[in-house]
């Protein structure tokens, strides 16, 4: 069969992420999956033969010619060069297998061979772990986990847990729904981007171009056209130690799991989401960290980039990336938990409605369809305004099993784009949220000392709002939380 023949096109947005690698940001998504008990390599080659390859798009490998990306099937594909075993020094803990996945988060896929690689640790705390590694121009988050999620089955012995094209999802009361509450904020947003489509790549390619004309856009109105003025005219956030010129050294660390029925509980006792309650965790351990430094927080705003879906959850089998990005500022210098809580769902708020997720997909498609000096300014543009990557992914509320064996525990990395050095990732299954974070070794070096916090800051909202006057309706008032725990408002 000849070459050309077994090529296809690669789209625009997914050329983008595949041309957005740099030596200290590699765009490699990195998942790891804990277990109890032993898994076989034998057994993960079949499941991965089975399950995974049956998306041909990881039997192919993104090749990149003088005018334009293409997939192409591998013609030696072998599959013992993506199943491995690794092993770890004994014994084998927590610590040992961060260390190990920091290191592989730093280590390129080889471009010859299709971009992905599972690696089994078989002797870790007793068990086994297993990492995934796969370049984000396969997929984006959502569809990954999608992907997972068609590999796993509902007991030890089967029967699968989701077929691969699942039908469309019945709708949930958006209180007891994680994915709804996750969405909820973007909902206007989604069926724009549908509309939308690649015109947004036209009227903000200029603009990006020649960023003085974002006044003159912006006095001529329009909801698009104002947008695009307010991203290209934004300030950057706070200066802290986490902004800076990365290297190429990572590390990754990830905290214990926190109930989510009691994250639903206080979420809906102050009126915010389950996002609104992780996120202000999350900024509640990144601003506590600052302060053990040394480092004044007072009025202090951290500008994270948080991805959109948008698509229905129900095609994110069909691979690719197709989500937006929006701008959240996280107010790390509030100390007190329940006014740092509604700072959060009012920026949150704010954000409804925005056309930034589907402007963010147009300036992506631009990314990857235009020129390389166009790709390095729109990427200059939506970096330099953020410190963090920001990502939650609602996954499976019952327990899963993998190749034989439960999923005890699971997490992933997205990777950051431009000069950006900090990720942090929420993920919730089987009842559990975890956060875990990816950090830039010179920018944080010590990412762990910032996931311990992300429980305390859990607890600490928990008790504030117990010891709260809850007489009245509404909103608690952050001064009354403050005189009545007797910390900073």
């Amino acid at each position: 069969m000849a070459a050309t023949s077994r090529r296809e096109k690669v789209s625009a947005v997914d050329t983008a992420w595949l041309r957005m690698d740099r030596p200290h940001n590699l765009m490699m998504i990195t998942g790891v999956l804990l277990f109890r008990e032993r898994l076989e390599i034998s057994r993960l080659k079949a499941l991965v033969e089975e399950r995974f390859l049956v998306f041909r798009r990881f039997r192919q490998r993104p090749v990149a010619t003088a005018g334009a990306t293409f997939w192409e099937t591998a013609r030696d594909f072998d599959l013992d060069l993506h199943v491995v075993r690794t092993a770890l020094p004994a014994p084998a803990g927590r610590r040992e297998l961060q260390a190990l996945v920091s290191r592989l988060a730093t280590a390129p896929l080889d471009p010859a061979r299709p971009r992905w690689q599972f690696q089994l640790v078989d002797d870790f705390d007793g068990g086994s772990a297993v990492i995934l590694r796969i370049h984000h121009c396969y997929a984006d988050g959502i569809a990954l986990v999608r992907v997972m999620l068609s590999m796993t089955d509902a007991s030890a012995h089967g029967p699968p847990a989701m077929p691969f094209e699942p039908p469309a999802r019945k709708a949930a009361r958006a209180h007891d729904d994680p994915v709804a509450q996750l969405l909820q904020p973007f909902a206007g947003v989604i069926e724009t981007a549908r509309k939308v489509g690649g015109t947004l790549v036209e009227k903000g390619v200029e603009l990006w171009t020649d960023p003085s004309k974002a006044i003159e856009l912006a006095n001529q109105g329009g909801a698009i056209t104002a947008e695009i003025a307010n991203l290209t005219l934004m300030q950057q956030d706070s200066p802290t130690r986490f902004k800076g010129k990365p290297g190429v050294a990572k590390r990754v660390a990830w905290a214990d799991a926190i109930p989510l029925d009691e994250v639903k509980a206080i979420g809906r006792a102050l009126g915010g989401s389950v996002n609104d309650v992780l996120l202000s965790c999350v900024a509640g351990a990144l601003g506590d960290y600052l302060r053990e430094r040394g480092d004044e927080t007072d009025g202090v705003v951290l500008r994270a980039l948080v991805p959109v879906n948008l698509r229905p959850m129900e095609k994110a089998y069909k691979l690719g990336n197709q989500f937006g990005l929006v701008f959240l500022d996280l107010p790390i210098g509030i100390r007190n938990p329940v006014a740092r809580l509604y700072a959060v769902r009012d920026n949150m708020s704010a954000l409804k409605g925005s056309y930034q997720p589907v402007l963010a997909l147009g300036i992506l498609a631009a990314m990857g369809a235009g020129p390389k000096v166009l790709q390095e300014t729109l990427l200059a543009i939506l970096a330099r305004n953020a410190s963090a990557v920001m990502t939650n992914v609602p996954g499976p509320q019952q327990p899963l099993w993998f190749a034989g064996a439960r999923i005890d525990n699971l997490m992933f990395w997205v990777p950051q784009s431009g000069d950006i050095g900090i990720g942090a990732s929420i993920l919730s299954y089987d009842g559990k949220v975890q956060f875990g974070l990816i950090a830039d070794r010179k920018l944080c070096p010590e990412p762990g000392r910032i996931v311990e916090r992300f429980g305390r800051e859990f607890e600490s909202l928990v008790l504030t709002a117990l010891m709260c006057p809850w007489g009245y309706e509404g909103d608690l008032d952050p001064a009354d939380v403050a005189r009545a725990v007797g910390i900073p408002a």
